[in-house]
């Protein structure tokens, strides 16, 4: 699913080496030029003014235009969070997570934190309003791809245990998120959110696994076609179209006043999700491209996805269900979906969705976390992944599957990654999370998709011994 940096197979150390000096070496280039005039200790509004009366220099004058600043954050992000992507693939993780890191790194809580100067000259206040429509767009993109790679079609013979697995996998640590939410509500509850939406939405931020990251999981251990491997793909995406449902419901009543709005909101979502599945995912089925005709088709597929989601953005759902139905009701077709992976997926992935990761990161304060956030953290990621593993063991148990692959499946299920961070922008931007939760919820689905492939690992030497 993810495009990875390629690094070749057998590389000599010295050249390892150098292949991260070089990755490293533009953004430190740039961070020493700029640190120079900003500064390291100087304040972030105030390195913000001084980066503002530098760039009126002849030689950084292009920087004074909004043009100039977004191709040198542009580029900066890009460098980095390639640069960490490739290092994570070295040390056996997906690049997506080193780039989802790196994203974080390059916000107040970290490069804030450390190099205020630099941060504040880079990533001025007034610049991120471009980046965050850009990153917006990449999101709708990435979700009307991942859409489309949920052939719900392809679980022939499967589906009822997919059904069963995948939505045990989402109701155990829903509940649970719902529990903890009782002991969460009183220090992190936004004033103005009441504690049914509070309390709904950090259960299905426990809930979700992210189907896309699994898929490069399972192609980076070679185990896609192995029973295991086909059976957690079924359960990811029944899980995924069901999860994103459920936060859509959701979401639809939160914002909702009252009963009578509240049910005017589910109605519309509900009827929505009715034409998408009933009506345009049928006619897609039908469709033959012929030759010559992809570009057509690829136009009609992204009018598709902007208009779903306009409308959902209208119903007041947002508009990232929107693009995420378009691809569902476009997956039936296998020649449009091989279009979209082929056309649309690569300059999604690799240019606009590290804007979103170094969105989110940008999003956070430096002052998010405290000392006794960290307790929360590992009460999160604990609560989190025993509940997902236990979802899906018992439920796989139950069905007939051995032991040993039952908790195997749930720990493939127990990844989060980028379907995770993306509802928990939503959750920010709707403002069901405030600061320090979301930035304890963002670290969790960081720590909790790293340790999807050690926790394999773990599994496959405890059987061997």
């Amino acid at each position: 699913m993810f495009m990875d940096v390629q690094t070749g197979g057998d590389v000599p150390r010295m050249k390892w080496g150098w292949h991260y000096l070089a990755w490293a070496g533009v953004p430190l280039v740039i961070g020493l030029a700029l640190a120079r005039y900003a500064g390291p200790d100087v304040p972030a509004a105030a390195a913000e003014a001084k980066a503002e009366a530098v760039v009126g220099s002849d030689w950084a004058h292009p920087l004074a235009s909004p043009l100039g600043l977004f191709l040198l954050q542009l580029l900066v992000l890009l460098v980095v969070a390639k640069g960490a992507g490739a290092l994570l693939k070295r040390l056996g993780q997906p690049a997506v997570i080193g780039e989802m890191a790196a994203g974080l790194m390059m916000g107040p809580l970290v490069l804030g934190s450390l190099l205020p100067g630099l941060h504040g000259a880079l990533f001025p206040a007034s610049s991120l309003g471009p980046l965050g429509m850009l990153s917006q767009l990449g999101v709708l993109m990435f979700l009307l791809v991942a859409g489309a790679e949920l052939d719900l079609g392809g679980l022939r013979g499967r589906r009822r245990f997919a059904f069963t697995v995948s939505h045990a996998g989402i109701a155990v640590p829903f509940v649970l998120g719902v529990l903890l939410a009782i002991w969460l509500y009183p220090d992190h509850g936004p004033q103005g959110v009441g504690f049914t939406a509070f309390a709904l939405f950090v259960g299905i931020s426990l809930s979700i696994t992210a189907f896309p990251v699994l898929l490069r999981i399972l192609a980076d251990r070679g185990i896609t076609h192995t029973p295991l491997g086909q059976t957690a793909i079924a359960c990811a995406a029944l899980g995924d179209a069901t999860a994103w449902c459920l936060l859509a419901l959701i979401v639809a009543a939160a914002q909702a006043t009252g009963w009578v709005p509240a049910s005017l909101s589910l109605l519309c979502v509900v009827v929505f999700i009715a034409l998408m599945l009933g009506v345009v995912k049928p006619w897609f089925s039908r469709q033959v491209i012929k030759p010559g005709s992809e570009g057509r088709w690829l136009l009609g597929m992204l009018l598709l996805s902007l208009a779903s989601a306009l409308v959902t953005e209208v119903l007041g759902i947002h508009a990232l269900f929107g693009a995420f139905a378009a691809g569902v009701a476009v997956s039936s077709n296998t020649q449009l979906r091989a279009l979209l992976i082929a056309r649309v997926e690569p300059f999604a992935v690799t240019l606009l969705l590290p804007l979103f990761f170094a969105m989110t990161g940008l999003r956070m304060r430096a002052d998010a976390l405290q000392g006794s956030d960290l307790l929360l953290c590992a009460v999160l990621i604990a609560v989190a992944t025993l509940g997902k593993l236990l979802g899906t063991w018992s439920a796989a148990r139950s069905a007939g599957m051995d032991n040993h692959e039952a908790w195997k499946l749930g720990a493939l299920m127990n990844t989060r990654g980028l379907m995770e961070l993306i509802v928990l922008n939503l959750g920010y931007e709707l403002g069901f999370l405030g600061d320090r939760l979301f930035a304890v919820l963002v670290i969790m689905a960081l720590v909790t998709t790293a340790m999807t492939g050690p926790l394999l690992s773990a599994m496959e030497r405890r059987r061997k011994a």
